[in-house]
């Protein structure tokens, strides 16, 4: 659960979205473990009322609306009614009026248009005004033909119109309309009071939405529910979207527990969060004494994923509309998810969300749900902490793989351990924390008498696993002189606009003031940092250090000409970050 003081600070973004003209009003839900854990509202639903918007207030959810489609379409798949790699026009014959980008393409399936590689136009904001279509003129739309962009597989591009397509398979699938088929197989059964025609709410509970134009708010139409419903045409309360975010942060990790009613099975809901249509990478500054921000993702089934270097992956889908905008995005190494629900046209509602989603995961009380190690990876790593200690060759022949040998001789790697044992000393796990890949890898650090040693093992795919790889890096005591400049170079951090120091002599093919710069910049992105263990080098000339501050960590590097010489190396970079470490 989050702080008090996080929460606070949440509610500030929300209040300054609407004291800027953000939108007149504006809901949000915060979940954790699978329940709402905070739900609030701010500016009012309605011009001219006085009450804010709260967890049960109806908007337009716009395209979020996505991933109620997507999810009937692989319910259905589970079912067995349907394949992924169909032909469509099986389910859509109006579909064959689409014309072939060309005589090679593959003909088009279901899966292009869940994950949006369908190579159909882009359509927003052209589709957001369908909503309303008429749905047998919508049939007479296909059989006129649509202009392939890009043929089937080829790339992602946004489509509206390849989601109206996938509703129309539900209704044909199902025999009955699409909305009937969400509402009683998805929505029911989850406790979703979620509509598509806003008339069958509670007037009280509906949000009106609004465009600003000349510094005023103007109301928006209200479209109806028509053939493209499917892709945008749920209106939905943040308790609603809570719930349905709970379902998605459920499915991880995979379990042998029972379902728990979701009318989706757990390997759906996370295949729907697996990236099936990469994006171009996106790197943005938000000044210059920032760090970047570095986004990686694309497209699965009716969801985003994003991998940000600041907070791992998040997953969720956005709806802009005119007079409204709504995102929902969730964090499934924690469970941790926000939902935020605005009355403006395409309200910047992802921008709040992942403010907000940061300062939840930087909350100290946030738990990560990491993987556990195999049985067996642990096991392994016992036996190869026996190794380090004193080398037993029947140990090592139950414990190794066959390739190990034959990679290595075994004569090699025990004479290999030997010497770390001669350089060190006894050896024994510090409380550094381990690394995991995945449950059949681990890394972790142990401490000597004189320095310390990285340790990594991979199993193998055998029953039972044995280590297929063993990987100990030595990193000695290092010497009194690089402990005093990497000491020197902390200090030099702890103050604003660093220089190098005259006293501290730098070889002739080092560039003086791109130290200076290194300096600077790491001064002004990771402010003061505490000089952490050596974590390679050989100790003499050469060593790298973790520097570790409030705003993240670096890695210093240092090189010696001699062991008594000046630098030949100070480089300064932000560490790599720690492997996702999902529960699944």
């Amino acid at each position: 659960m989050a702080t008090d003081e996080t929460l606070d600070r949440v509610d500030a973004i929300f209040d300054r979205f609407v004291a800027e003209n953000g939108a007149p009003g504006v809901a949000y839900g915060l979940i954790e473990g699978g329940e709402l854990i905070r739900t609030n509202g701010h500016g009012v639903a309605r011009l001219g009322d006085t009450a804010p918007p709260d967890a049960d207030t109806i908007f337009r959810i716009a395209s979020m609306t996505k991933s109620f489609t997507a999810s009937m379409v692989l319910l259905l798949r589970d079912e067995g009614r349907l394949g992924l790699d169909d032909d469509v026009v099986a389910y859509v014959p109006e579909v064959a009026g689409i014309r072939r980008f060309s005589t090679d393409s593959p003909p088009l399936s279901i899966r292009h248009l869940l994950t949006m590689t369908a190579g159909l136009p882009g359509d927003d904001p052209w589709g957001d005004w369908q909503q309303d279509l008429d749905p047998d003129e919508f049939g007479r739309f296909l059989e006129g033909g649509v202009a392939l962009v890009w043929p089937p597989a080829a790339r992602f591009e946004y489509s509206n119109l390849g989601y109206a397509i996938l509703g129309r398979v539900i209704a044909n699938v199902t025999g009955g309309a699409y909305d009937e088929a969400i509402r009683t197989r998805l929505l029911e059964p989850l406790g979703i009071t979620a509509v598509f025609d806003d008339s069958l709410a509670k007037r009280d509970r509906v949000a009106s939405g609004y465009v600003r134009r000349d510094d005023r708010w103007l109301l928006e139409t209200v479209h109806g529910h028509g053939a493209f419903a499917p892709m945008g045409g749920l209106w939905a309360s943040v308790r609603d979207i809570g719930r349905w975010v709970a379902g998605f942060t459920d499915a991880f990790p995979a379990r042998d527990d029972a379902e728990g009613g979701h009318p989706l099975r757990r390997s759906s809901r996370r295949e729907m969060q697996q990236i099936a249509a990469p994006q171009p990478p996106e790197v943005s500054w938000e000044s210059v004494d920032a760090a970047p921000t570095f986004l990686f993702g694309g497209y699965g089934m009716g969801l985003f994923m994003v991998d940000d270097l600041a907070i791992g992956r998040t997953a969720g889908h956005g709806g802009g509309y005119p007079g409204f905008g709504s995102h929902m995005r969730w964090h499934p190494a924690s469970g941790v998810g926000v939902v935020v629900l605005a009355n403006a046209r395409y309200a910047p509602a992802l921008g709040l969300a992942i403010d907000t989603l940061r300062l939840l995961l930087a909350d100290s009380q946030t738990r990560i749900r990491r993987h556990a190690p195999w049985p067996e990876t642990s096991a392994a790593r016992a036996a190869v902490e026996r190794l380090i200690d004193e080398w037993d060759d029947e140990v090592a022949g139950e414990l190794f793989a066959m390739n190990v040998d034959l990679d290595e001789p075994l004569a090699n790697r025990r004479a290999a351990l030997e010497r770390l044992r001669a350089t060190h000393g006894r050896l024994t796990a510090d409380d550094t924390p381990t690394l995991s890949y995945s449950p059949a890898h681990l890394e972790w650090w142990m401490q000597g008498e004189r320095g310390r040693a990285r340790i990594e093992i991979l199993l193998d795919p055998e029953m039972p696993p044995r280590v297929q790889a063993l990987n100990v890096t030595s990193v000695p005591e290092p010497s009194e002189r690089l402990v005093a400049v990497a000491r020197q170079i902390v200090e030099l951090l702890s103050a604003p606009s660093p220089v190098w120091p005259d006293e501290l002599p730098l070889a002739p093919s080092l560039d003086r003031a791109g130290v200076d710069r290194q300096l600077r910049a790491a001064e002004a992105l990771f402010g003061p940092v505490e000089l952490g263990p050596m974590i390679g080098g050989d100790g003499e000339r050469t060593s790298t250090w973790r520097l570790s501050g409030d705003h993240g960590h670096l890695r210093l590097a240092l090189v010696l000409e001699t062991f008594d010489g000046p630098l030949t190396r100070v480089a300064l970079a932000p560490e790599a970050l720690e492997p996702p470490l999902y529960a699944d």
